[in-house]
């Protein structure tokens, strides 16, 4: 299957270049940049070395003559473009017929209030909302198999709600809101120049009080109140979360390790028990690891995943072989 992607000039749409092109079944056939881009014409290996010989790619402007092209030529379409850009570029290949993967935040919420909230914009197409399979692949591997846009989660719902999911279905959460406190690397946050990013400026940092827009995506996928607090690490790749969870009374260790198990089987998640999660331990890997501890009813979860891996390209390829029919680790795992 021959796979284009929109905006790969960035950390997510090089990450997702790389392991397409050693995929035993996908077909690079496109990279593409905005036409206002000032990397069009280069090599994907110009940007990033490590990938000489490898994506010695020219990123394409995305004109009209280049829609024409992927109309033609393309089976799907991976968006690793703004929120903003994604939702209106979504419809119109979307319309050619293609397989649509959007590894933004454009079509993860269920609502316009949401999108006005959360990511200061109105969204001009809702009626996609309804029809996007969200992208976590071990949870919601059908609905990604059948849709044609599926809305990749988001990197820190990755881990938060790989981390929930499996007490939530037990029924052993109490109703209290869960705290979840989570560190994520500079990539975390695009290629795009920053002060807050540049290599002198970066530190240990809270960011998005009370209203990043992971909040509503990890609520509305979880079904449960949570108070999210990110930080900026000053580490390249990676996140760490540190959850805290109230058990209803009652609840035992067992309980909760049997809870876990629902995830025994998944070839990307490594349940650690109470062995600690590291983000070196992740780094450049395609895995959730999680572990926890329990004291009476207060149980802490800590999840780690690649944010560029597991949290984006990775989680996005694994879509890509649900839609396929494949295992959903081909191309991820040797």
């Amino acid at each position: 299957m021959k796979v284009v992607i929109i905006g790969a000039s960035g950390y997510s749409g090089a990450e997702l270049a790389s392991l397409v092109v050693k995929h035993p079944q996908l077909i690079l056939a496109g990279c593409y940049v905005s036409e206002q881009s000032l990397d069009k014409g280069k090599l994907l290996s110009d940007l990033y070395p490590e990938h000489l010989g490898l994506l010695d790619s020219p990123l394409l402007p995305l004109s009209e003559s280049a829609y024409n092209d992927i109309e033609k030529s393309a089976d799907f379409v991976c968006l690793c473009t703004d929120h903003k850009v994604s939702v209106d570029l979504a419809p119109r290949f979307l319309s050619m017929g293609k397989k649509v993967f959007d590894l933004s935040g454009g079509y993860r919420l269920s609502s316009n209030e949401d999108y006005q909230t959360y990511y200061g914009f109105a969204h001009q197409h809702t009626e996609l909302l309804s029809e996007a399979a969200y992208g976590l692949a071990e949870w919601n591997s059908e609905a990604i198999a059948k849709a044609q846009l599926v809305a990749v989660a988001g990197c820190y719902p990755t881990a938060a709600l790989n981390a929930l999911k499996p007490l939530q279905q037990a029924g052993l959460l109490a109703e209290q809101t869960i705290i979840i406190n989570a560190v994520s690397g500079v990539t975390g946050a695009g290629r795009k120049a920053s002060v807050a990013t540049h290599f002198c400026e970066v530190s240990l940092a809270p960011y998005g009080l009370f209203n990043h827009r992971h909040s509503p995506e990890i609520e509305q996928h979880l079904g449960h109140k949570v108070l999210f607090m990110p930080h900026l690490g000053n580490f390249p790749r990676g996140i760490l979360e540190t959850i805290y969870v109230q058990l209803k009374p009652g609840v035992t260790p067992e309980q909760v390790t049997q809870a876990y198990q629902v995830l025994a089987d998944e070839p990307l998640i490594r349940l650690l028990g109470n062995k600690m999660p590291s983000i070196k331990g992740v780094a450049k890997q395609p895995y959730v690891d999680i572990a926890w501890q329990q004291q009476g009813t207060q149980l802490i979860v800590m999840a780690a995943i690649d944010n560029l891996l597991k949290g984006a390209a990775g989680q996005a390829l694994q879509c890509i072989n649900l839609a396929m029919g494949i295992a959903h680790s081909t191309g991820l795992k040797g």
